[in-house]
Parts: C-alpha cells; structure tokens; sequence
C-alpha cells in the first residue's frame, strides 16, 4: 500500500512540476516567429493581457501565449505595460519582450526638418522618406484653414511648418505630419510672444514673413537680430526691402531658379520681389527656426541700412548707400571681375 502511496505522490509531483518546468523553460527560451526580417505588434491602449499576448503571438514574437500571461501576473506588473506600436527583429524571451512592454520600447520614425527649407522642400523630404506621396502633400500646403488663428490671410502653410526633429508611428499621415508642425509653431509663438510683445502694427503672421527672410538672409546667429534690424529700419523709411531670397523664393516656386540670381533677375514681376515692391513680401519665403523668430520679435537697435555678404558667412552692415557701396565694390564687384 505504501509503495501506492509514494507512487501516487511522484505522479503528482510529475503533474505539478512538468508544467513548472515548461513554462520555466518557455519564459527564458528565445523565440522569433514572424516570416519577415522585422514585425510590428500594436498594443492599444486599456488592452488586457490575453489581447496583448494573442497580438504578440500574432506577430511571431511569441511561440505560445500561456506563459507570457502567467508571468505577467505572476509578477504583478500588467498594469506598467504601455502602449503603442513595438518593432521586434530578433529572437527574445518573453520575460525580455514583457520589459520591453514595460520600459515602453515603443518604435518611432524621425523626421529632421532644417530650419530654413520651403514648404515644398519640406514636402520632397518627406516623399523621399517615403512618408506620402509628394503631388498629393503638396496639396495639403494648401490647407490655410489650419493656420487661419496665426495668419488669416496666409496663402498656404509657408512659414509655419516649424523646423524641428519629430517623432512619430509607421501609421502617422502626412496631414497628421504637417499639423504636429504647425501646432509646434503654434507653440513656439506662443512661447516667443510671452516673452516680448510685437512691435505696434505688427501681427503674427509679419513677424512669422521677416523671420523668413532673416533665417534665409543671417548665416551666423550673431548676425539675426542685426540683419532683422535693417529690414525693420527700411520698412520704417518705406524703402525697398532689396532682398535677394524673395526673389529667388519667387523663381523656385515657379520651378525657374537656376542655382543663381542674375542682375535680368532683379526686376522680375512677382509680388515677391522686393527690390521693386516696397513693404514685405505677401508671406513667408522659408520656414524659420525659433531663434530668427526671436530676432524677428526683437532686432537690434541699429541704425543700419544696408548689408552685404563678405563671402564666408558673415556681412559688412552699413548706415548709408556710399559706405554699403565701398564694401559691395569690395567684396562683391571685385570678387566677380578676378581683381
């Protein structure tokens, strides 16, 4: 009867044990089951575990369910799990792919957006990350509803698409792209104007246009609020802004830019061409960082009237046209002629 007894008691521990063994076993054995060389598993928000775990083996990355959940509530630490879309490529325990879960490894793209670009540089950089098909971005630049608040009378989204990194999922559209800029702007403004008032009669949607021009116009930083001061100072006087970018913001729309402005150039019939039109130009040229904003907000107290670049980044500012036409025969004309 003992020799039952012990017997039966074996039994039981095999039947206790075995199982323990095989969940041990399985929690701590690598596994990648997906057909592909990377998949992507969702974990949405409020997501139970069985969801969570029938989504993982869904997506190769768990061979069976039973012990992913057993550990998960075993440890106590379901609720630390966060959501969002995770990347897996190589082989993983499930204990690793939970810590994964609940350091909220989640997979991002980035976008780098240089301050300076147009919209439409904006937009052939994101079709070339393969983030949207360029003709149809290109009709979103439209959407001037988006910024109705900060530009009522803006012709498209030039100007407040801010420069920045952005992060964001595989399933983020270009609208959904273009706005996370915009609302970044938005804030930026926001932000800026918090810290110094814009100057009487100027809006929003002026400082956004003489930042443009700035961040086009000043190579080094120490160099902006100098630049903005003579723009400010010449819209003072009512004299013509003079600024080479306009014009070739105006040629690169039009898909005309060689690559360099010549002199037949400088009387180009275009609203943009501020060597014949006084005031700013309709709207923006670039989109600028937050620092040509700043610049824009607060230029330099100045008397200058004129700039001209000496050819490695920096200019020469002048108070008046003979000593601004010395430093352009100095680093402009004989630069050209060889002399």
């Amino acid at each position: 009867m003992r020799k039952y007894w012990i017997a039966a008691i074996l039994a039981i521990v095999v039947l206790v044990a075995a199982p323990l063994f095989w969940v041990r076993r399985e929690l701590y054995g690598p596994y990648y089951g997906a057909q592909s060389a990377e998949t992507f598993v969702d974990i949405p928000h409020g997501a139970g575990i069985r969801a969570i775990a029938a989504a993982l083996q869904s997506g190769g990355v768990l061979r069976h369910q039973f012990p992913f959940i057993f550990y998960v509530r075993w440890t106590g630490q379901g609720r630390l799990i966060k959501a969002g879309e995770y990347r897996f490529t190589s082989p993983a325990t499930p204990v690793q792919v939970m810590q994964r879960l609940i350091r909220g490894d989640v997979y991002y793209r980035m976008l780098t957006i240089p301050e300076g670009l147009t919209a439409k540089e904006i937009i052939l950089l994101m079709a070339r990350g393969g983030l949207g098909d360029e003709k149809k971005m290109e009709i979103l630049i439209g959407r001037t509803d988006w910024i109705a608040d900060l530009s009522p009378a803006a012709r498209s989204l030039e100007g407040f698409l801010f420069p920045d990194t952005y992060r964001f999922s595989r399933r983020t559209t270009p609208e959904q792209l273009l706005k996370a800029m915009i609302d970044q702007c938005r804030t930026r403004l926001k932000n800026l104007l918090g810290e110094k008032a814009p100057a009487p009669g100027w809006t929003v949607a002026d400082i956004v246009i003489l930042a443009s021009m700035v961040e086009k116009e000043a190579k080094t930083p120490e160099e902006r609020r100098l630049v903005a001061s003579v723009l400010a100072n010449r819209l003072k006087l009512k004299m013509p802004l003079a600024c080479d970018p306009t014009i070739i913001y105006a040629l690169k729309q039009t898909g005309t830019f060689s690559g360099n402005l010549h002199r037949a150039d400088l009387g180009l019939n275009s609203p943009y061409n501020t060597y014949i039109h006084a005031g700013l130009p309709p709207g923006p040229i670039a989109n600028p960082g937050v620092d040509a904003l700043r610049a824009a907000l607060a230029p330099a107290e100045s008397d200058y009237l004129y700039y001209v670049s000496r050819n490695n980044g920096s200019h020469v500012f002048s108070r008046d046209l003979r000593s601004h036409n010395l430093a352009v025969d100095r680093y402009q004309r004989r630069r050209q002629t060889g002399r």
